[in-house]
């Protein structure tokens, strides 16, 4: 794999995972190449949006021919991938990492298939971000880290979820750089 792989998971009940994820492939993309978001979490194709970039399309073209029974969609600066919520979902994303080139491939999942994803010796990611109430999940998110930590994997922990504009706007991919997230915590995690 030449890109770079970042988890994005839940922890505890907190929501708004996915729209941190599909942020941080906006932020990872550049004009020359789209940011790409594997969705773990839903079962069902992304829909394409009416306006996406020259590099989304084309990544949208190579993921469709390699993986022609997954739902795949240009959105915006990003290409989404929507795979099973499972373990062949995990294997499946071996098979578009490499597809991904020198961009950012960001996969959101739930958090019961994050150590089927740490343990697939093909995704190795470089980082991953936790959507963590601390109030309620401190000990949790705690455990977590360390573990991802000890791994070598950067790890950081998104407090709140992003305003539903934000939101929004990172869903269809048209999220301007680094203004839905935190600039350093994007910065450090895409690094």
């Amino acid at each position: 794999m030449s890109g770079r792989a970042i988890l994005v998971t839940s922890v505890g009940a907190v929501s708004g995972s996915r729209a941190a994820a599909a942020a941080l492939a906006c932020a990872g993309s550049e004009p020359d190449r789209a940011g790409l978001l594997i969705d773990l979490g839903e079962n069902r194709a992304p829909r394409p949006s009416l306006i996406a970039t020259a590099a989304a399309r084309e990544l949208e073209e190579r993921l469709a021919a390699h993986l022609p029974e997954a739902g795949v969609a240009s959105r915006g600066r990003i290409c989404c991938l929507a795979l099973p919520p499972d373990m062949d979902g995990v294997e499946r994303i071996a098979a578009a990492l490499p597809l991904v080139r020198d961009s950012v491939a960001v996969i959101h999942l739930a958090p019961c298939l994050l150590q089927e994803a740490l343990a697939e010796p093909r995704i190795r990611p470089t980082a991953a971000l936790l959507c963590a109430n601390l109030r309620t999940d401190r000990a949790l998110t705690a455990l977590a880290v360390r573990d991802l930590m000890e791994r070598g994997i950067r790890t950081a922990v998104l407090k709140r979820s992003l305003g539903w504009v934000a939101a929004r706007a990172a869903l269809l991919g048209a999220s301007p750089e680094n203004s839905a997230l935190p600039l350093r915590l994007a910065e450090r995690l895409i690094e």
